[in-house]
């Protein structure tokens, strides 16, 4: 049975004081079902149950909160400044940058003062690059030795320091003047022969980040090279620090949830919509809605303008939604396509005329399908307008397309994230030009028949 499913039997036990019996059976349990467990119950009940793990399950538990509930903790434990020291001591040097980077200013500068000197100077090193830079991501928990290691050499210095280190999966190799020079497998160090050198088995070849690159870079070299862990250097090549897997797909999850609600229209991030309260959310999402208002306000003018079409064929106005719509839904798709292709790296900008070109092609034949479709619909309703909505059709799905395609490239261009190229934002865009269209094509066609 999971902490989960005896949720309500450890609140029980609170309120009974049954302490020691909570104590035995939370501290059997793996770090992430204690983490789960704290993360749902409330306070006091949190705070109880961290305060009877072990200090080594308490730690490892720590670090896979969500950030909510480490700050909550943090307040509580505030009381306790011995315990919140040794917890934040223990820590690894990047989750515990992370935590302090989020904290407000006053409340991330009392808890540093309450570090070791020696995690003190790490964690303001640390926090002293930027803020989206792999440097506020990197631990200074790695191996590294010397390339005239003997392997067996090498393997004692692993037992005697390894405990430390955030993964044993790579060793590093650098110089006397602590420059990387290259990086082993663990693999590669266990099958080699004892009395070889590292020297021996290196090939010099290795990928490395710098401290002040972009986070985004390290997901995008993760991806290429396939490593758990990759070093990090200062611009004279020495390593300070190393990127772990784990830490990585944090920010990755972090971009895309970012690019999903820009995409939505939402200013910021909204990570658990469940706990976050209505003021939040309102202040989140107001300002998109606010102003797409206004824009839409210009399909209101465009339909104004044909007043005098309308009038003349009425029927016209059963198929507006329906075009509008199509044309919008187009461009989303083709917005959704490019987004996550820039961000994947799969497109540049370079390949903007390219796919222009594909899109154009694709759209028609979305659109001549879609046509065909309205044109039956059109046919069983208001016969006399097939060729205008059928006409109008192909020209909406088509400039909807483009106009997705094209906006994230132009934000790009500009410096600007694409995922800011949303899907309601399109839609707004795509629905006044549609109106345009339709009500175009419509007053051609009558002035034909006229």
């Amino acid at each position: 049975m999971s902490l989960i499913e005896t949720k309500a039997d450890i609140q029980a036990k609170i309120s009974k004081r049954e302490l020691w019996d909570l104590r035995s059976l939370l501290n059997d349990r793996d770090p992430q079902e204690i983490a789960q467990l704290i993360d749902d119950l409330p306070a006091p009940d949190d705070v109880i149950v961290f305060r009877l793990l072990s200090f080594t399950l308490a730690t490892d538990a720590f670090e896979l909160l969500s950030r909510e509930k480490q700050e909550s903790l943090i307040d509580a434990l505030a009381t306790s400044s011995n315990r919140l020291a040794n917890l934040l001591n223990d820590l690894s040097p990047d989750d515990r940058t992370t935590l302090l980077g989020e904290l407000p200013g006053p409340i991330a500068r009392r808890l540093i003062q309450i570090l070791s000197p020696d995690e003190r100077r790490i964690a303001t090193t640390l926090l002293g690059y930027p803020e989206d830079s792999i440097g506020r991501l990197m631990t200074t928990d790695f191996v590294a030795v010397g390339p005239e290691f003997t392997i067996a050499q090498t393997l004692d210095y692993i037992r005697k320091h390894g405990s430390d280190s955030e993964t044993l999966n790579v060793i590093y190799v650098v110089d006397e003047h602590g420059r990387l020079i290259d990086d082993l497998l663990s693999r590669e160090i266990l099958l080699a022969t004892p009395e070889n050198t590292i020297r021996e088995i290196m090939d010099e070849r290795f990928v490395a980040l710098q401290a002040t690159d972009d986070q985004e870079t390290a997901i995008q070299v993760f991806r290429d090279y396939d490593r758990f862990a990759l070093p990090v250097t200062d611009p004279n090549g020495v390593l300070i620090g190393i990127v772990t897997a784990d830490d990585v797909l944090d920010v990755a999850v972090e971009e895309a949830t970012e690019d999903l609600h820009k995409f939505g229209s939402i200013q910021d991030m909204v990570f658990n919509p469940l706990k976050a309260s209505v003021w939040f959310l309102y202040k989140k999402r107001i300002f998109w809605l606010f102003s797409l208002v206004f824009i839409n306000v210009f399909s209101g003018a465009a339909i104004a303008f044909f007043e005098s079409t309308i009038e003349a064929v009425v029927a016209l106005v059963f198929f507006l939604p329906l075009l509008i719509g199509s044309g919008g839904n187009a461009g989303s798709q083709s917005a959704t396509l490019v987004v996550r292709a820039l961000a994947t790296g799969d497109v540049r900008m370079k390949d903007w005329l390219q796919l222009v070109g594909k899109e154009l092609l694709v759209a028609l034949l979305l659109g001549s399908t879609m046509a065909v479709g309205v044109a039956v619909i059109a046919g069983i309703r208001a016969p006399e307008v097939i060729t205008i909505v059928s006409l109008t059709m192909v020209c909406v799905v088509t400039i909807g397309s483009i106009i997705g395609l094209t906006l994230p490239f132009l934000l790009t261009r500009f410096g600007r994230d694409p995922a800011a190229a949303s899907a309601p934002l399109i839609t707004s865009l795509v629905d006044i030009l549609g109106v345009i269209i339709y009500f175009s094509v419509a007053s051609w066609f009558i002035g034909l028949q006229g």
